[in-house]
Parts: C-alpha cells; sequence; structure tokens
C-alpha cells in the first residue's frame, strides 16, 4: 500500500470538512406547548411541560453551582427528588 501523499490527505480534510458542514446542528428539546395538541392529549401535554419545566430549573442550578459533568446526573436526580418531595 503506497504511503499517504499529501495529495492523499487533502482529499481527505476536503471530504471531512464537506461531512462537517453537511450535518445539521442539534438542538435542545422544545418546551411542550400545551394547546398545540389535540384536546384529548392535552392533559398529557401540560404534565409533560411541567416536568420540563424541573428538569431545566433543575439543570440550572447545576450550571451555577459549576457541577461537574461526573457529578451532573446524581446532582439532577437529587434536585428533581426534592422538588418532587416539596409537592
Amino acid at each position: 500500500m503506497p504511503p499517504l501523499t499529501e495529495a492523499h490527505l487533502k482529499r481527505f480534510i476536503f471530504i471531512g470538512a464537506i461531512a462537517l458542514l453537511a450535518t445539521a446542528p442539534a438542538h435542545a428539546q422544545t418546551l411542550v406547548d400545551p394547546n398545540k395538541v389535540a384536546p384529548e392529549y392535552r392533559e398529557a401535554a401540560e404534565k409533560r411541560r411541567a416536568e420540563q419545566l424541573r428538569q431545566r430549573e433543575c439543570a440550572l442550578k447545576a450550571d451555577l453551582e459549576k457541577v461537574l459533568p461526573r457529578d451532573r446526573t446524581a446532582f439532577l436526580n437529587h434536585c428533581l427528588e426534592t422538588i418532587a418531595a416539596k409537592r
């Protein structure tokens, strides 16, 4: 097998750049809008939105307290349990 030449490397970099540009950016999940769902699913949508708001609140607390990524899941679970216990 011939060694990689500069032409091969340029082609590889070009293909990699095209692949990166062709991918769509990932977006965070949007909040559920209960008014945009069918009436029979509205109650479930309201519950989902409330859960999403609790999760966002805990994620914001984790960001403000600068929780390390390795500890984030435990922090979020504890935060969600604390909120659930208050209700």
